[in-house]
C-alpha cells in the first residue's frame, strides 16, 4: 500500500469518528467537556494513530501504533457502554457504533497479525 488511506481499517475508523461526532451532538451540553470530549478524542485517536504508525519506518513501529489504535478502540467501547448505561445513547445508536468498533477491531488485529508474520 502506498498510503494509509488505502487501508479498509483506516477508512472504517474514519467513518466511525464521523458517526461518533454526529451521535454525540445529542449528548447533554453539560457533558461537552466530560464524556462527549472523552469519547470523541478516543475515536479520533484510532485512525490518527494508525496513520502515524504507517508513516513510521518499519513494521515494528507500525505494529506498535496499531496496538495503540486498538487501545483507543477499547476505550471507545467502554465509553459507549457508559453512554448507553446512563441513557445518552439509545439502543440502536449504541448497537450501530459498538458493531463498528468490533469490525474495526477485527481489521486491526488481522493487520497486526499479518505484519508480525
Amino acid at each position: 500500500m502506498k498510503t494509509y488511506k488505502e487501508f479498509i481499517a483506516w477508512q472504517k475508523a474514519m467513518a466511525f469518528v464521523t458517526d461518533v461526532y454526529k451521535t454525540t451532538l445529542n449528548f447533554p451540553k453539560e457533558e461537552l467537556f466530560g464524556l462527549t470530549s472523552q469519547i470523541r478524542r478516543a475515536a479520533v485517536s484510532i485512525p490518527s494513530n494508525f496513520a502515524e504508525g504507517f508513516g513510521r519506518k518499519g513494521n515494528n513501529e507500525f505494529i506498535r501504533y496499531i496496538r495503540i489504535s486498538i487501545s483507543s478502540l477499547y476505550e471507545c467501547q467502554t465509553q459507549l457502554e457508559i453512554s448507553n448505561n446512563i441513557g445518552y445513547l439509545n439502543s440502536s445508536d449504541f448497537k450501530l457504533l459498538y458493531e463498528q468498533t468490533k469490525e474495526i477491531e477485527v481489521l486491526l488485529r488481522g493487520l497486526e497479525k499479518k505484519l508480525i508474520e
